[in-house]
């Protein structure tokens, strides 16, 4: 009997990646402050264990433009690994910096395959409980507390 050889294709790992859509709110805000705020929230997020944070992009660029792509305002595009945890380590990233805020009008809706979490004034508690839902309706349980 002759061994068969496997391909190297059965070895490789084939690596899914999750999109998350933030989008910042700040009512009465300048579109300067608001691309601030953007910035500042993704700065803290590209310290967590992400692929990528972007700005979403409107689409391709307007005929006769010189090339140049425009993105959403106070939007972000951030890209994981297929992992649940990640989701909710992103999403608790978000609530902290949510928290720390000057404006108590200031909100943020997070979009992951087509589910939407709106974070806004909300207790801590009201938000976690927000969060947990949000996190079981994608399919997998949320990270147990550690012992």
């Amino acid at each position: 009997m002759v061994p068969s050889q496997e391909s190297p294709r059965l070895n490789e790992v084939s690596v899914v990646t999750r999109e998350l859509k933030i989008e910042l709110f700040e009512p009465g805000a300048d579109p300067e402050m608001v691309d601030d705020l953007a910035a500042d929230l993704r700065l803290e997020l590209l310290e967590l264990d992400v692929e990528s944070v972007s700005p979403v992009v409107q689409g391709p660029p307007a005929d006769g433009s010189k090339g140049i792509e425009v993105a959403t305002l106070g939007a972000l595009l951030v890209c994981i690994k297929d992992s649940v945890w990640l989701v909710e380590e992103v999403v608790g990233t978000v609530r902290s910096w949510l928290s720390r805020g000057s404006s108590s009008r200031r909100s943020l809706k997070i979009t992951v395959e087509g589910r939407s979490l709106e974070l806004s004034g909300a207790t801590d508690e009201q938000q976690q409980q927000l969060v947990a839902e949000f996190v079981r309706s994608l399919g997998a349980p949320t990270r147990p507390d550690p012992a």
